[in-house]
């Protein structure tokens, strides 16, 4: 069996759609974060955490444009989905456990005044992981772009 890529006047339309994934859910953060708190913070175009997660919009655009290229059940199709099964798995938990380590962390730091040695000088990053809901909605908006995209682009 051929697995190589259409050429495709774009480049690598799969590699295409999972960083047009990527940049959408970015974008969203920002937008997102200006309707729920009336503020524009533009660090969340490349800062980790939040709704929708880019890394599930990434990997999920990757898999989805595989299997429409190549065949859901092909070989591609089934590593495709693998990772972005892993990749989702570590956004949901062990990141977000990460960031929850972190808050009770700052919490200790900033409570600990008698006491500041150079160790707490610097804040934590407390926005790691994602929800299980982020994880779906990055999910999801990383599906329908790499559907959407390799029906118009093919």
């Amino acid at each position: 069996m051929d697995y190589d890529l259409p050429n495709y006047h774009l480049g690598n339309l799969i590699l295409i759609l999972s960083a047009a994934s990527w940049a959408t859910a970015q974008v969203l953060k920002v937008v997102i974060q200006l309707v729920t708190k009336r503020r524009l913070d533009w660090r969340r175009i490349w800062g980790s955490g939040g709704m929708p997660s880019s890394h599930s919009a990434f990997v999920c655009a990757c898999a989805a444009s595989t299997g429409n290229l190549y065949g859901f059940s092909s070989a591609l199709f089934a590593i495709a989905a693998v990772v972005a099964i892993v990749v989702m798995y570590d956004a949901a938990n062990v990141r977000k456990a990460a960031g929850e380590q972190a808050k009770i962390l700052n919490y200790m730091m900033n409570h600990w005044s008698e006491m500041k040695p150079a160790l707490f000088s610097k804040e934590l990053k407390e926005l790691l992981g994602h929800s299980p809901l982020q994880v779906i909605m990055g999910a999801l908006l990383g599906i329908a772009i790499g559907l959407l995209g390799t029906i118009f682009f093919k």
